[in-house]
């Protein structure tokens, strides 16, 4: 099954708050992910703060036409209990 975003938060410097349709959620820091054509144009703050939850894929996108598939933002989630 692929993961689902439901709710996002900025948090701070590349650093988000997410929320999953199964209930995980858990802070993403992606500053070091940041890289590559797409990707570099959201070091900006402005720009990286415009990020949504796409309608139709639920994972992060961006104006720019930047996202990132699910996948990766669930394994990478740092999860606090």
């Amino acid at each position: 099954m692929i993961p689902k975003v439901v709710h996002i938060a900025y948090e701070g410097v590349f650093t988000l708050h997410l929320q999953f349709a199964d209930g995980t959620e858990g802070y993403l820091d992606l500053s070091d992910d940041l890289y590559g054509e797409l990707f570099e144009p959201l070091r900006d703050p402005e720009l990286f703060r415009q990020v949504g939850v796409h309608p139709e894929f639920k994972t992060l996108y961006w104006p720019n036409g930047a996202d990132i598939a699910p996948e990766f933002l669930y394994e990478h989630l740092q999860v606090h209990t």
